[in-house]
């Protein structure tokens, strides 16, 4: 393994555990499991529109960058690479 894929890899590790984390942060729309265990109940109370919106924000940027370390894995498996 060379050192490219590896740091990849870690990459793809960190971002998928970021990934699930601001994921989880993210505050219940309604009618989904939040709900079921009472979510509900905390989103009604609302939270900073500005908070929302900037941990989405993020959500969407480490997603990217997960993506594009999953596919630039891929690229390196399928033509094997040797950097």
């Amino acid at each position: 393994m060379n050192a490219l894929t590896i740091a990849l890899q870690v990459l793809v590790a960190v971002c998928s555990i970021l990934l699930v984390m601001t994921v989880l942060f993210h505050k219940g729309r309604g009618g989904g499991i939040s709900d079921m265990f009472g979510g509900g109940m905390a989103s009604s109370l609302g939270s900073s529109g500005g908070a929302e919106k900037t941990l989405t924000r993020l959500t969407v940027g480490i997603a990217l960058v997960w993506i594009a370390a999953i596919i630039g894995l891929a690229l390196i498996m399928r033509f094997n690479v040797e950097a």
